[in-house]
């Protein structure tokens, strides 16, 4: 029989660094500066991250971080932002979503503010993420999702070293009616146990 869990009970750090990097849960106040993140890079998010398709007013993303916070501390969703180390400053959101705790099954999304992209930051926190993943979660498998489409995320996910384990094919239909495929990338922990069985 599987032992029961409740991942609520779950004590584990609101961030984490990297060499140039700090990425953390959000927090109320973050709103206006996402916001003006999100108004900058529309032109590169529009054509895979829904979200900014229609643009919210500031308070309107105020308003998602906090619950984004709330789902953060409900260990449901974890949303985080990858900010500068030294200034702080919003550089793009990151985080670890779509969660089965049972098998310990991560999907790790991210997009960076125009300004900034270009200059690995993305792989970095993708690969701190992944190091996040394993040490606080005990992470067996770590996913990666994009469009077909979107040649910039999935040239993170291979520098970050995750395996192209398939695309599937008319995986969506898109507002305008076109179907799309999404390229799946994964790492998967080699060494835990695959069932966990109580005496």
């Amino acid at each position: 029989m599987t032992k029961s869990f409740d991942p609520i009970l779950l004590d584990f750090p609101e961030q984490f660094e990297t060499p140039r990097l700090i990425v953390r849960a959000t927090r109320p106040g973050d709103g206006a500066e996402l916001n003006a993140a999100i108004r900058e890079s529309r032109e590169e998010l529009v054509p895979f991250m829904p979200f900014a398709r229609v643009l919210p007013e500031p308070e309107a993303t105020e308003a998602m971080v906090r619950r984004r916070r709330l789902h953060f501390l409900e260990r449901t969703d974890m949303m985080m932002l990858m900010t500068e180390r030294g200034t702080g400053k919003i550089l793009g959101s990151s985080g670890l979503h779509r969660f089965d705790w049972n098998a310990r099954r991560f999907e790790i999304g991210y997009w960076i503010r125009t300004s900034y992209a270009g200059q690995g930051l993305v792989t970095e926190a993708v690969r701190g993420l992944t190091e996040f993943a394993d040490r606080e979660l005990n992470a067996n498998r770590v996913e990666i999702r994009c469009d077909d489409r979107n040649e910039r995320s999935a040239a993170v996910a291979k520098r970050a070293g995750f395996t192209l384990e398939g695309v599937l094919r008319n995986w969506k239909r898109e507002e305008d009616g076109t179907l799309v495929n999404e390229m799946v990338f994964s790492k998967v922990h080699p060494c835990r146990k695959r069932r966990i069985i109580d005496e």
